[in-house]
């Protein structure tokens, strides 16, 4: 589109301003081509006819969803306005001072300290894409350290700006983001070296100007070096131009360097009183400007926070006193007086105070001084003469003498820090920083201006070859022709002062002349240069200056003290009396060979671009200009080595208040450091560019439905484009972006508002219309209503009779009449009714009262049952424990027996012969026992498959009762069917019947008469047809009670049953009995079904019989000729024709809801049974456990009886003791084949008994519930619908309860069952153990060692030298993944545990000592080796946890020992204490903690931002805006990216980890705690440091985003961790973004409602605040200001970022272990073999 055809009405252009420089208007009548005039409206409201050349139209003003964009070249018109206004918008409303320009970063000082310079901020730019975060230096620094890392190359930060735009602290920033961002790991705090440096060289740098408290009067590069893991090693600087003139010289209001005043303030201290100083107002170098003090500068604090910085570097007291020394000689030198003797002479007097002190500091001759300081010495070819000099020319030699020791103090300190911050290794890479003036311009401009500008122009030049060097890259790289754009070359500038015979060569030429001028030189100038060099010109009014045109401006220079200051000599004797000094830091300034200032050469190695000439001897010494050019040189290689970043600092105004925008002053900065020309050179090629995927998500409104079905958006943007812009030179399409020309953006924007203003317009149209249509119909409506009733009352007056009148009366007389029978006849159906429901009602809760007292009988016979059983229990226990003591008795007084025979073995040898015999006898014994146990197998195995016949035959049956089961549900689903189908015909029927009715009932309006008597005739028939169902309503009552009294019997009978069942369960046993109890339930539920059938049959057919007499008693002809119109209306308001139909519906609902509930109750039965029937299968398997279990013990038994007759070889008397244990075991198996007899007897008997007992009871249930539901069927017949759903109900309450009844009754039998189980199984245990401890009495009288046998008490025997295979298999070698399944939490450690309870119960205090030591140590090995690894981390903070437990609840302590079991009494500790110990693992605990919290965040942390902010949850409610040259990283569509989903699975990973490893539920409540305020605090901080971030529709996708949060909070059961509570400074925010920020009641809402956020969070959200669409308001700075003021009151920490390192602190709550030591065992898989349990 051309450019012309934007200048149409509502556009806003940028005209000239005097004041404002620009300022804007809104075109107020479309602009034709060749209109000489342009009709405008200024914002004040003035219309303007703004004279315009077709040529040059007035740059057209950006839409406002551009305006205040983070990169200047994201703006469609590039122009000086746009860029103005947009760096206004930003500074002034959003109070933000960093904004890009393409690869510069444009800083605007505050002149006010704000909160975005802390190390939260540092760690928030750390490792984030330049594009991602909002403008910042650390983003610049981040950038440089990214790029050095990444490509292995240097770089370069190049900051400049004039006086007081804040260079110097960007400078210090960058600096110390590498110092933060890139901490060695050694002890030499190299990093704290570096940014010391910048308080010293301040201090003696540094000085006050009128423009600047802290300006900067030199130029520093200080080069930060970093080795091969990217560390800060070192750092090296170098220094340009110093401004030796001010140490002589200050300007009103302005002051020295700052290190004299420091020096003055400090006069006082002990340690400064020999250099005899005062305060500065004492000093000539001092007081010069009058302005001594700056305004809230501490000159004392300073100077002791220089002498920190100096020790700091290592530079010890003595070097700091010599520094002062000569500083102070300078202040006294500067004192001096000099008085003038006659006009051509001068003196000093020798007895000047100040004099004396500057020789005695220096250690000089005071005559010597006093004389040369006033004469020269003139040295000729044939004498030497020494001449007098005139006061004027003794004191320029003073001064002389002053700057020229105070420079070379300056470049002594420089080389000391340089020295101060070498590195003993090789540098790999390194990042510069240069600190440089800028473009200086003043009234008077001199030397130093000269020289300054220069190195400007130099670095402009390299500025702009980078920038075309980038434009071409890019292009190359999106494959888009390159074209050479026109852009300012400066080098013809450059030429003109340092190429041959150019400026500097000519003022070095004069310099060397005895007699050169400055005059001279102007002359050389005038005629070398003038009308031959445009860029050179000659003042029109002066013949002293000249006028050179620089990029930026043209200046004017004074050629006044240009060869002086260009020359800067000192007098050869002054030197010379400075080298005879005594004081050696004097003496080496001025020696021929001094120590080179700038270690560079030994790191760097750089050659000069243009050769530099040497000096051909030492009386030729390079100029000041010289030097400063070789510099020079020597920088621009250096910088074109590197990769260079930009920082252009700007003074937004001269009076420097903070935040007011001086739009001149701005403008000047601008242009002097080439962004205006950066933005012109980007304006003329293609400065907007959309990668494809943002365009389409941008410009899709756009798009027809044709378009948006191709699938490739890349084609679809490039179809959409060449629609939309017909001029295809405006665009170019690039491999991964679309380039714009100027202004096709907002050309774009400007069709997209249009589409969007359309399509509301037509969603207004639509919603307008219809309001319209509904206010039409409604008027309409009620213009017809009045109407009718007009009309009607009309026709009313005029039809108004007597006769009328007569006849009304007497209808409204019938009709009360009428009305007040069917009100009285429906009242008492409603009393009857709600009697009945009483009734019933009153007679269930009795019911259900008796069922749940008689079950709390039941449960305290059940109590009492369980009690008793387990008070058998205990005193078996009691028993076991009491057979145990005698049974070691005995076997002490067995021990001392065979003591005593052991010592009459040697005469016992001789018996040896004679026992050989009987040894052949028991060999015969043994295989006999032998056969007997051959035949106890084989009767276990007919055993075992006699139960497997048995589950078989079971389980069978179990399927046959689901088939039929299955087929019952079917046959109740047909059947509900037809009740449904039935019920529908029945309504259809209803309904064809009520349509007769009415249209019957509307013929006959004429027969009211006869109507009357019908009516008392039915009213008399109601009444009897009342008082009959009254009687039969007494009748139901006593046969109610009757029902009653029934079920009391029958509850008695129930209760002789179960006392004779209760005589046969001591005999019982489960699977036969609950096969048949299977069948009886199955026959109940088949009769039940029966009688449920038979039922709804019945009501079937008294659901007929209702309807025909229904039908039947109304006689339709009769009611026709009868009833009226208005009778009939009456009838069906009271509903009573209506009457029997709904009773016959609530019957049928009844009955539906009752078959539901008996099917549901059914379904339950069979679930029980199918249970009851696993249950037995169980125990079938217990059976034949335990009869393998018998097997192994008598395999035991032979085991045992062999080794003893195989030992009776070696000790014969032992024989007898053998064979009474022999004996002893042939009663155990004669006992043991008894009781398996008698097993069987019973196995045997029992089926048999219970089969009849069943029958029995089963034919008397049986006969008594057929008795009933014959008298039930009988009186269900002569009831009515309503009772007769309730009778129904309480039959089913009767037989739900007996099902009960008989459910408690099985309960009961198993739990006496099980009993007894339990008791035989004790029986075989206790065998078991005494032949266990028969077995041990014979090991023990073999070996002689009197120990005894024990139950496990809970330790690990273990030996001292297995200390180290513990720990090495249980911690240093324990792998959680694979083993934390199938063990208990906390194994490990209550293992460990019951090796220290092992030590203690040695009272082996140095085996406990060496044991708690190592197991320490092993967990701080773990700790160490794998302080990255979750798993490992999560696994030992557990077990550490569990540790710490069980030292405490065993330690013996009371308070610890509340829930203890008495047995883990007995347990704990008896001889040490461990507290030491516990205190020791509760700090390494600690530790682990922090170091698990640490790796979670750090995985999580990556996940936040793209998860939390950048991704969208909710789709297609955000829209991209244009993003400028710095594009952001994420792209759409990138799939690699996190989502909310990878942060919630991170979080189900950590937690279900955590759940594996068993760590305690408080302790993963603080994790959790403590990650959702990482996700709370990065998001927020991320949030502050994103102005594209800032909108409405964000703040949606946040609030969803924490919705999700608190789902997986609930679903994981965690919201008592308060971590819902941390993230309410971030929901708070999100909410902030959503609410309306307009009124002063928004502004009240907003401070009652963001009470987690502070005044400083609240303000920076509110001004970062972007709208995405035009349709979006922006938010006022007058708005801003209101919520300011409301929050004054508010006490906060004045802090913008929260502290994402923040740890919440940590309690371990101390939860007893519920495992018993004693059960505990070791797997096999620890490897732990070696240890024993005890």
């Amino acid at each position: 589109m051309a450019l012309g055809e934007l200048y149409t009405q509502y556009n806003r252009v940028w005209i000239p301003d005097n004041e404002e420089v620009w300022q804007s208007a809104e075109i107020t009548k479309n602009y034709k081509a060749g209109d000489r005039f342009l009709h405008v409206q200024l914002e004040d409201g003035t219309e303007l006819n703004y004279p315009v050349d077709p040529a040059a139209l007035p740059p057209l003003r950006n839409p406002d969803i551009l305006v205040g964009e983070n990169d200047l070249t994201a703006l469609s018109y590039l122009h000086d306005p746009a860029v103005l206004h947009n760096l206004k918008v930003r500074f002034v409303e959003s109070k933000l001072i960093y904004t890009y320009s393409g690869i510069i970063l444009v800083a605007i000082n505050p002149y006010k300290q704000l909160p975005i310079y802390g190390d939260a901020i540092i760690h928030a730019y750390s490792g984030q894409n330049m594009g991602d975060m909002d403008p910042h230096i650390f983003a610049v620094a981040e950038e440089a350290y990214k790029q050095m890392a990444r490509n292995n190359k240097n770089q370069s930060i190049i900051v400049s700006g004039e006086s007081g735009a804040g260079k110097t602290v960007s400078a210090r920033y960058t600096m110390r983001y590498f110092a933060t961002v890139s901490k060695s790991s050694s002890n030499a705090h190299v990093e704290d070296k570096v940014l010391a440096s910048n308080p010293i060289t301040e201090a003696v740098g540094n000085a006050k100007t009128t423009r600047n408290d802290n300006s900067s009067r030199f130029g520093k590069y200080t080069e930060i070096s970093f080795d091969q893991t990217y560390q800060i090693i070192g750092a090296n600087m170098r220094t340009y131009l110093l401004e030796k003139s001010r140490v002589v010289f200050q300007s009103e209001n302005e002051r020295n360097y700052h290190i004299f005043y420091q020096l003055c303030a400090s006069a006082m201290q002990p340690e400064f009183k020999h250099l005899k100083l005062g305060s500065a107002e004492e000093f000539n170098y001092t007081r010069m400007g009058g302005s001594t003090v700056i305004e809230g500068v501490d000159d004392r604090a300073n100077m002791v926070e220089t002498q920190k910085t100096f020790a700091l570097l290592g530079l010890k007291e003595d070097f700091q006193m010599d520094v002062f020394k000569m500083l102070a000689a300078i202040l006294h030198l500067g004192n001096m007086e000099i008085t003038a003797v006659g006009d051509e002479r001068s003196t000093i007097s020798l007895e000047n105070k100040h004099l004396n002190i500057f020789c005695e500091l220096l250690d000089l001759d005071c005559d010597k001084m006093a004389q040369w300081l006033c004469h020269r010495k003139i040295i000729t070819t044939s004498e030497t003469v020494i001449k007098p000099m005139t006061r004027a020319q003794a004191v320029n030699a003073r001064d002389a003498l002053a700057k020229k020791i105070y420079s070379h103090l300056f470049d002594f300190i420089v080389e000391r820090i340089n020295q101060a911050l070498q590195f003993p290794g090789k540098q790999h890479t390194f990042i510069g920083v240069l600190d440089i003036y800028g473009f200086e311009t003043f009234d008077v401009n001199s030397f130093e201006q000269f020289c300054i500008n220069y190195a400007n122009e130099k670095l402009q030049q390299q500025f702009n070859l980078h920038v075309f060097k980038l434009e071409q890259e890019e292009y190359m790289k999106e494959d888009i022709p390159w074209t050479l754009i026109d852009f300012y070359d400066n080098q013809p500038v450059i030429d003109l002062i340092e190429a041959k015979m150019g400026i500097l060569e000519l003022l070095d030429e004069e310099c060397l002349l005895p007699h050169g001028t400055d005059e001279n030189w102007l002359q050389k100038l005038y005629n070398n240069f003038v009308n031959k060099n445009a860029l050179f010109e000659k003042p029109r009014m002066s013949n002293t200056s000249f006028i050179i045109q620089h990029f930026a401006d043209k200046v004017e220079y004074k050629c006044e003290g240009f060869l002086e200051k260009n020359r800067d000599t000192v007098h050869e004797v002054l030197i010379e009396i400075l080298k005879a000094s005594q004081f050696p830091l004097c003496a080496n300034f001025f020696q021929d060979n001094p120590v080179s200032v700038s270690p560079f050469s030994s790191t760097i190695n750089i050659k000069s671009a243009r050769p530099v000439l040497k000096a051909p001897n030492k009386q030729l010494r390079m100029t000041v200009g010289s030097k400063f050019r070789s510099s020079l040189s020597l920088l621009m290689v250096t910088l074109n080595a590197t990769t260079p970043h930009y920082v252009r600092c700007i003074k937004p105004n001269d009076e420097k208040l903070p935040f007011e925008f001086d739009s001149k002053r701005v403008a000047q900065q601008l242009r002097a450091c080439g962004v205006l020309e950066t933005i012109r050179i980007s304006a003329q090629s293609y400065p907007s560019r959309w990668t494809y995927i943002e365009f389409f998500s941008r410009y899709s409104i756009l798009m027809t439905q044709q378009e948006l079905s191709i699938n490739d958006k890349k084609q679809i943007c490039k179809i959409v484009l060449q629609r939309l812009i017909q001029d295809h030179n405006q665009y170019q399409f690039g491999r991964t972006k679309i380039f714009f020309r100027a202004g096709q953006v907002a050309y774009l924007e400007k069709l997209r508002s249009d589409t969007l203003r359309h399509a509301c317009v037509t969603i207004q149209r639509s919603v307008r219309g219809w309001l319209q249509r509904r206010r039409f119909l409604r008027v309409r409506q009620a213009a017809v209503t009045i109407q009718q009733y007009f009309r009607g009352q009309r026709t009313l007056r005029k039809a108004i009779t007597a006769t009328a009148l007569k006849q009304t009366w007497a209808a409204i007389t019938i009709q009360k009449y009428c009305r007040g029978y069917l009100v009285r006849r429906l009242c008492q159906l409603i009393h009857v009714a709600a009697v009945t429901i009483q009734a019933y009602t009153r007679g269930f809760l009795a019911r259900r009262k008796y069922r749940k007292m008689l079950e709390e009988h039941k449960a305290v016979i059940l109590q009492k049952y369980a009690r008793a059983w387990l008070a058998r229990r205990r005193f078996q226990n009691i028993r076991r424990f009491v057979l145990n003591i005698q049974l070691s008795y005995r076997v002490q007084q067995l021990q001392k027996k065979i003591e005593e025979q052991s010592r009459e073995n040697h005469g016992l040898l001789e018996r040896l012969t004679s026992l050989a015999s009987t040894h052949i006898n028991d060999v015969e014994m043994i295989q006999k026992l032998e056969l007997d146990l051959e035949k106890l197998t084989a009767q276990k195995r007919t055993y075992e498959e006699k139960g497997k016949k048995y589950k078989e035959d079971s389980e069978r049956r179990i399927l046959k009762l689901e088939s039929h089961n299955k087929e019952l549900q079917e046959q109740k689903e047909t059947l509900e069917i037809k009740l449904q189908e039935k019920t529908e015909e029945m309504k259809e029927k209803m309904d064809d019947l009520t349509k007769q009715l009415f249209n019957d009932v509307q013929k006959e309006e004429n027969q009211r008469m006869i109507l009357e008597k019908n009516f008392q005739n039915q009213k008399q028939d109601y009444e009897k047809e009342l008082e009959l169902l009254k009687g039969e309503i007494k009748i139901l009552k006593e046969e109610k009670a009757q029902l009653q009294n029934q079920i009391q019997q029958e509850t008695v009978i129930q209760d002789d049953l179960k006392m004779e069942v209760e005589q046969l369960k001591k005999q019982a046993q489960k699977i036969p009995e609950l096969q048949k109890e299977i069948e009886l339930l199955q026959t109940q539920k088949l009769d039940a079904e029966k009688q449920a059938q038979s039922q709804k049959r019945e009501l079937r057919e008294k659901m007929s019989e209702v309807t025909k007499q229904l039908l039947e008693s109304y006689d339709f002809e009769d009611v026709r000729s009868r009833l009226s119109t208005e009778d009939l209306e009456h009838l069906n308001e009271d509903g009573e024709l209506w009457f029997a139909y709904e009773g016959l519906k609530k019957a049928t609902r009844v009955l539906e809801t009752h078959f539901q509930s008996q099917k549901e109750i059914y379904e339950k039965e069979i679930e029980g049974l199918n249970f009851k029937v696993e249950h037995l299968s169980q125990d079938i398997n217990h059976l034949q456990k335990l009869f393998r279990e018998e097997n192994d013990i008598n395999d035991g038994i032979r085991f045992e009886v062999s080794r003893l007759t195989s030992e009776n070889l070696v000790i014969p008397d032992l024989k007898q003791q053998v064979s009474e244990l022999e004996n002893q075991k042939l009663d155990l198996e004669n006992r043991l084949q008894e009781q398996t007899a008698k097993l069987k007897e019973l196995s045997n008997r029992l089926p048999c008994e219970l089969e009849g007992n069943r029958t029995h009871r089963r034919t008397n249930e049986a006969q008594n519930e057929v008795d009933i539901n014959e008298r039930l069927k009988v009186k269900t017949q002569e009831m009515e619908g309503l009772s007769n759903g309730l009778v129904q109900n309480e039959i089913q309450d009767e037989v739900q309860s007996k099902i009960k009844q008989e459910t408690t009754r099985l309960t009961a039998e198993n739990m006496e069952l099980e009993e007894k189980l339990d008791m035989k199984n004790r029986i075989i245990k206790k065998l078991e153990d005494q032949i266990k401890t028969l077995t041990k009495t014979i090991e023990k009288a073999e070996v002689h060692v009197p120990t005894l046998s024990k139950e496990y008490i809970g330790m690990m025997e273990y030996k001292k030298e297995d200390e180290e295979r513990i720990i090495q298999n249980l911690i240093l070698d324990l792998k959680p993944r694979g083993v934390v399944v199938n063990m208990i939490p906390g194994l490990p450690a209550h293992i460990l545990f019951m090796c220290v309870r092992y030590a203690d119960y040695l009272n082996d205090a140095d085996m406990l000592k060496s044991f708690m030591n190592v197991t320490i140590d092993g967990i701080k090995q773990v700790f160490k080796e794998h302080s990255e690894n979750f798993e490992m981390l999560s696994f030992w903070l557990s077990n550490t946890y569990y540790f710490l437990n069980c030292l405490k609840q065993y330690s013996g302590e009371e308070e610890f020992m509340k829930c203890n079991t008495p047995c883990q009494n007995k347990n704990c500790l008896k001889h040490f204490d461990l507290s030491e110990y516990r205190q020791i693992l509760s700090d390494l605990a600690i530790r682990i903690y922090h170091q698990f919290i640490i790796v979670m965040e750090n995985n999580l942390q990556p996940m936040i931002v793209p998860g939390m902010l950048e991704y969208e949850s909710l789709q297609g409610i955000s829209g991209l805006k244009p993003t400028g040259f710095r594009k952001r990283s994420s792209s759409i569509d990138d799939t690699d990216t996190y989502t909310m989903t990878s942060i919630l699975q991170q979080l189900s990973y950590f937690y279900s980890t955590m759940c594996q490893n068993g760590l305690d539920s408080e302790l993963l409540k603080q994790a959790v705690k403590q990650l959702f305020f990482l996700i709370g605090a990065v998001t927020l901080n991320s949030l502050f440091l994103r102005k594209d971030m800032c909108s409405c529709r964000k703040g949606m996708q946040i609030r969803c985003n924490i919705s999700y949060l608190e789902e997986w909070l609930k679903d994981k059961n965690l919201q008592s961790s308060n971590a819902k509570e941390t993230l309410e400074p971030l929901s708070q925010a999100a909410w902030l973004l959503q609410v309306k920020k307009i009124t002063d009641d928004d502004a009240k809402e907003i401070c009652e409602h963001c009470t987690s956020l502070s005044t400083v969070q609240i303000v920076k959200i509110l001004n970062s605040y972007t709208p995405i669409d035009d349709f979006e308001k922006r938010v006022t700075p007058s708005f801003v200001r209101k919520v300011q003021a409301l929050l004054n009151n508010r006490e906060d920490v004045p802090q913008l970022m929260l502290d994402t390192k923040y740890l919440f602190q940590v309690t371990f709550p101390f939860t007893p272990s519920p495992h018993a030591l004693e059960t505990i065992q070791v797997p096999s898989s620890f490897k732990l073999g070696f240890l024993t349990r005890v």
